[in-house]
């Protein structure tokens, strides 16, 4: 199977941004490069096998094509579609966040 590129949309990049943030603050910067290893092994994993993913919430929210796939260490969850050219990467997310909730603006996909 081959690989595709993995694209996050800009509000995914903010997601990121605002989880590094929260660790350097909170952690510290060892824990926030750890974070960062873990989306780019999630992102790699991905790109590989976009079908691993969990539908979950795909079926919970009626998006078709929607899969989630958890980080190993932080609790966070990337959602993406699979394309036939690319990950589209929507968002990354708390495991604890009211998850339908990002869904109530469309502007935020």
């Amino acid at each position: 199977m081959t690989s595709r590129p993995v694209i996050p949309r800009e509000q995914a990049r903010r997601d990121i941004d605002v989880a590094l943030d929260h660790y350097v603050e909170e952690a510290g910067e060892r824990v926030a490069l750890g974070f960062v290893d873990e989306i780019e092994a999630a992102f790699a994993a991905i790109s590989r096998n976009p079908g691993l993913g969990s539908p979950r919430f795909a079926y919970e929210l009626e998006l078709p094509g929607l899969r989630t796939r958890r980080l190993r260490r932080y609790p966070y969850l990337v959602f993406y579609v699979e394309t036939d050219q690319v990950i589209d990467v929507w968002r990354v997310l708390h495991a604890r966040r009211d998850i339908p909730a990002w869904l109530s603006d469309p502007d935020e996909r």
